[in-house]
């Protein structure tokens, strides 16, 4: 009897794809993709570049008397309102923030990492909760404020619960779409392995879905900051988005912008936290880089 051809190029294939994935771990010293090195200095370089022509555009102005000062404020009232704060003010609302933040996100994160799973690993789920998280997700923040209140009062409950809704799903959304993402070959391959459930977990999709995941993360994490100022404007004695409403009421144009600025380092820095975390989680990655060149 004469071997079918096809049933042996699927097993050569099979067989390729089983040599890739037990040697994915091991150390890439044979590999022949040239070694790249970037420049940090002229990123860093670049990166501060608009900001500071737009504070040197924005002082220039004022100082010219091209703007009032009371509707935009140069960069020096700016700093001058936070001086006048004084340091320990401005640490306690930094503070209060970003503790609201922490807790938030990570009630948020869990939560999504966890159904985001489940709607990945089994179509059912899918069917079953995806059609009503999409729906939610489209929901506004302010839109849950009056419904938060009513259902838990006024204090520290509406805020967390704020904060975790914004950071739930785009992080259920990367880890779901990272899981059904994963190439089908590498489960089948899996599957030949002998691999069991946990390890085919461990082992094949967390490490193919982790750039989405981490993407969904650092969405999240950018998204709990915002719903945060929104959960902060309406009954806090405390927090960034105090200050900005302490602002508005006071019409001081230089204390609500410099609740913003706080705000976007707070953020930058969080986020930049994230980006290093990804990068140290997916070093094996062999990204596209525009900036680097072959060494």
């Amino acid at each position: 009897m004469t071997a079918d051809p096809s049933v042996f190029l699927e097993y050569s294939d099979a067989s390729r794809w089983g040599a890739t994935l037990a040697w994915a771990s091991e150390s890439d010293e044979h590999s022949a993709a040239p070694v790249r090195t970037s420049r940090p200095g002229r990123r860093i370089l670049l990166a501060w570049l608009l900001p500071l022509l737009a504070l040197g555009t924005i002082e220039i102005a004022g100082r010219l008397g091209w703007v009032t000062s009371n509707l935009l404020p140069t960069p020096s009232d700016v700093a001058k309102a936070l001086l006048e704060l004084g340091w320990r003010t401005v640490a306690g609302h930094v503070a209060a923030s970003t503790a609201r933040v922490a807790a938030g996100f990570a009630i948020g994160a869990t939560s999504a990492i966890a159904v985001g799973a489940i709607v990945g690993l089994s179509s059912t789920a899918r069917s079953l909760l995806d059609p009503s998280f999409q729906a939610l997700r489209a929901i506004p923040s302010l839109a849950w404020v009056p419904l938060l209140l009513l259902w838990l009062g006024i204090g520290e409950a509406p805020k967390l619960a704020m904060i975790a809704i914004g950071a739930f799903f785009p992080i259920y959304m990367g880890v779901a779409s990272g899981i059904r993402g994963v190439d089908r070959k590498l489960v089948e391959v899996a599957s030949l392995m002998r691999l069991d459930s946990f390890a085919l977990v461990r082992r094949v999709l967390l490490p193919a879905a982790l750039p989405s995941v981490m993407t969904g993360l650092r969405n999240g994490l950018s998204l709990a900051w915002m719903f945060m100022v929104a959960g902060e404007l309406i009954a806090a004695s405390s927090g960034l988005g105090y200050l900005l409403t302490d602002g508005r009421e006071t019409s001081r144009a230089d204390l609500v912008l410099a609740a913003i600025v706080l705000l976007a380092c707070l953020g930058k820095l969080t986020d930049s936290g994230m980006a290093w975390l990804e990068q140290r989680l997916l070093h094996w990655r062999d990204a596209f880089d525009p900036q680097a060149e072959p060494r």
